[in-house]
């Protein structure tokens, strides 16, 4: 693949892309916009619970908006489970057009004059119209042949306004997966609105679209669109117009005389290079977004970017050797390291949890691993043990998966896994310094030295101490909080149910006699310990219940 010269020149129930206008008041758009979405939800029977296919109807009933936030959640699976995950990737990505006045206001409005002022064509037909903007080709007056896109009018007020909605109606909404646990949808909901709002500043694509060439400009078989700053707004993305083929036409790129297998090598290469090295990724990396024009790879597309801190790209290291060799105990460590918990961990658990996946791989030998279910099944882990991913990793697991789509379609035989491997090998070696590794290997050998010459003494040391009595040993039983937990509800049941029993019997005793005051005809004494008793019985009777039920689920 040669590098070539970079030239610088559906069907929708609801109509509710229009903004509402100034006769119709905010408070009667959202009365209007909340019996919708009310409709929807008793059309698919919410109330029945949900299914990964019904949130996904759902999601397309609601609109453009919604489409673009399911999307997203997609690549959440550390909020939603496996399934859910895997439906809404078949989310629609085509919506609704804006009529082609439409995208002209808008342009004109942005730059403040006539349209033929910048273009000498633009396409009434768009390349491609999606929830938050469409796409048309144009070509500027100096004749550079570009890609307009011109986000839709009113879009993030509608958006923020459905959000707000929704979070309304949220409370009607328990999306559980096989565990039987809620999902907080209003958690899903902020969350998804912050991603929203960076697609919907075409200046932060901008910017990344920047950064990304730069960090991959010496490579000379990848490259992405040049954009034309002097004609980009927050609203409207000028950028140079990729021919090319889409990187999953398969027999046109053969025809054309590419080897499919070296195009997935290095489309791969550069995947890993993204990754460990920049920990800038492409994170919707499917073959709508991946072209080959002349040679080279073009990435296109560079609104939804992933990132990872210097720590967590280390972290991720960690994480394929340790997979790649069996060790459970730095899996275990890169876990807990990288993601972030507020509660107790049960160290047994975790160790057993992760001893149990890696064994599942370790049957495997590198050439069958599969990165971006490796990373699924990690998250589902660390999630089953309330420990939050960044959202740098969550991303990569889905940018993982969709690229290993992607090079199974161009070669199947192609594996990330190994290709990582010998990519961190190779890092290793030309980072590599004899000096200083030289002196960490004397520094660790003194170490090791001056320990094995102190265990004599240690070891005479904690003899004296054992014969005068003065020895002592700390236990930290790992995991045991559960099963202490457990026998003290136990000992708690049996001491109300004593009480209880001595109430009931003491206050029968009581009942017998003609002590002063009365309550209900008996000592007011006898009433009131039957009154207690008859507490204590029935707070026990629902304990019992409640743990049989739990014990069920």
């Amino acid at each position: 693949m040669q590098k070539t010269q970079r030239s610088k020149t559906q069907n929708n129930p609801l109509n509710h892309e229009n903004e509402p206008s100034g006769a119709h008041d905010t408070k009667e758009y959202n009365r209007q916009r909340l019996r919708e979405i009310m409709a929807i939800l008793a059309k698919y029977d919410i109330v029945k619970g949900i299914t990964p296919v019904k949130l996904r109807l759902i999601i397309e009933d609601l609109g453009p908006t919604f489409v673009k936030l399911g999307q997203v959640l997609s690549m959440r699976q550390d909020i939603l489970p496996a399934e859910y995950c895997h439906e809404l990737t078949k989310l629609r990505t085509e919506v609704r057009p804006m009529d082609f006045e439409e995208v002209v206001t808008v342009i004109e409005e942005e730059y403040g004059k006539p349209l033929n002022e910048i273009f000498t064509f633009l396409d009434r037909t768009p390349l491609g119209s999606a929830s938050i903007a469409q796409v048309h080709r144009a070509e500027l007056k100096d004749g550079s042949s570009v890609v307009v896109k011109v986000q839709r009018p009113g879009i993030k007020d509608t958006m923020a306004r459905d959000i707000a909605l929704l979070e309304r109606a949220a409370t009607l909404l328990k999306i559980a997966g096989g565990t039987g646990n809620a999902i907080d949808f209003k958690m899903v909901l902020d969350e998804m609105w912050f991603t929203a709002q960076q697609e919907m500043d075409f200046l932060i694509e901008a910017h990344n679209a920047d950064e990304f060439y730069e960090l991959n400009k010496d490579i000379v078989y990848v490259t992405s669109p040049i954009i034309y700053h002097k004609h980009t707004t927050s609203k409207v993305l000028v950028m140079e117009y990729i021919a090319g083929e889409e990187i999953d036409q398969t027999d046109r790129l053969r025809e054309l005389g590419y080897d499919l297998d070296e195009v997935a090598l290095k489309l791969s290469e550069n995947y890993i290079k993204q990754v460990i090295d920049d920990g800038f990724f492409h994170a919707d990396p499917h073959p709508g977004n991946i072209r080959i024009r002349d040679g080279q790879i073009v990435w296109i597309d560079l609104g939804m970017m992933g990132t990872l801190s210097s720590k967590d790209k280390d972290l991720f290291k960690q994480a394929v050797e340790a997979m790649a060799t069996g060790d459970v105990d730095g899996m275990k460590n890169v876990v807990l390291s990288l993601g972030v918990h507020t509660g107790r961990i049960n160290h047994a658990k975790l160790y057993s949890d992760i001893d149990n996946m890696m064994d599942e791989y370790g049957t495997m030998d590198l050439g069958t691993m599969n990165i971006g279910t490796m990373m699924e099944d990690l998250l589902q882990l660390s999630n089953n043990h309330h420990i939050a991913m960044p959202k740098g990793v969550t991303m990569l697991a889905r940018g993982s998966l969709t690229i290993e789509g992607v090079l199974s379609m161009l070669a199947p035989q192609t594996n990330v896994v190994q290709i990582m491997i010998n990519h961190m090998s190779a890092e290793r070696l030309e980072n590599l310094d004899p000096k200083r590794e030289a002196l960490e290997l004397g520094r660790e050998l003194y170490g090791a030295a001056k320990s094995t010459l102190s265990l004599p003494g240690q070891a005479l040391d904690l003899l004296r101490m054992t014969v005068k009595g003065q020895t002592k040993i700390n236990l930290e039983i790992t995991g045991s909080e559960e099963p202490l937990n457990t026998i003290d509800q136990m000992v708690n049941k049996i001491v109300k149910c004593i009480i209880a029993a001595a109430l009931l019997i003491g206050s029968s005793f009581i009942s017998t006699t003609n002590m002063e005051p009365k309550l209900l005809g008996i000592p007011a004494l006898g009433t009131i310990g039957y009154i207690v008793a008859l507490i204590l019985g029935a707070n026990l009777i629902y304990s019992i219940h409640k743990k049989k039920k739990e014990i069920n689920k």
